[in-house]
């Protein structure tokens, strides 16, 4: 035998605040100058109201988005219900409806309409938003055209390897420069000599009108190149 539920306190205080609320709106809406069927639309209303804006407030904390919308709704539907219950507990004659209250419940309808549209038609959050365009199956494409586009594609063009460059030649080595001579000597002449020679230059110039060289003084008296070059300086 299954065992007897308890009735929840909770729900059954909901159920008779929910209830008074409902005839409160519907009494006010009465004598504001809603009759018949428009006075019970009245707390259908404010109540759809309420839930919307408490089904926003949760949405966005769990979101993690601003809910300053949400609460704004839910202060305005929370406002007309609680007004409703004061005005209709003795504070407020019911046959003499002031004019300002008449107006506020007329535009309830399109006040309440606004708030509706807000909270349900609000933008998601980034989050969410991305998170649903993740979950988005995205079909994958055909293997067929795959090969086809991997067929199709070009082959890459062949890069042709780079001249080798040519390999410097080595610097020539420096050519020394031949050690200059030393100077030679002077060769001593005996004066004997010199008179000698001066005599035998004497006669060539007498016979071919020009000055001895070296060479032939040095036939003429047969000495060595240095002494012939030494005597014919001395000659000069």
């Amino acid at each position: 035998m299954r065992p007897i539920r308890r009735p929840d306190a909770v729900l059954v205080q909901a159920v008779i605040a929910g209830a008074l609320s409902f005839a409160h709106l519907h009494d006010l809406a009465a004598a504001a100058g809603q009759s018949g069927w428009k006075a019970w639309a009245y707390p259908v209303s404010v109540d759809l109201l309420l839930v919307a804006a408490w089904h926003r407030l949760r949405t966005s904390r769990a979101a993690g988005e601003p809910a300053r919308s949400a609460w704004t709704w839910f202060m305005v539907a929370l406002a007309a219900s609680l007004g409703a219950n004061v005005a209709t507990a003795g504070l407020l004659d019911l046959g003499n409806v002031p004019a300002w209250l008449r107006i506020l419940v007329a535009g309830w309808p399109a006040l309440a309409f606004l708030g509706g549209t807000l909270l349900v038609h609000s933008p998601e959050h980034p989050a969410v938003a991305e998170q649903a365009e993740l979950n988005t199956t995205i079909e994958p494409p055909a293997v067929d055209a795959v090969i086809e586009r991997d067929d199709a594609a070009e082959p890459e063009p062949e890069i042709a390897a780079a001249p080798a460059l040519p390999s410097p030649e080595p610097e020539p080595e420096p050519v020394p420069e031949p050690a200059s001579e030393p100077e030679p000597a002077p060769v001593a002449v005996p004066p004997a000599l010199i008179a000698h020679a001066r005599k035998v230059a004497d006669d060539y110039r007498a016979r071919t009108g020009y000055p001895i060289d070296a060479d032939t003084l040095r036939a003429r008296l047969g000495v060595p190149p240095l002494m012939a070059n030494a005597i014919a300086a001395q000659l000069a």
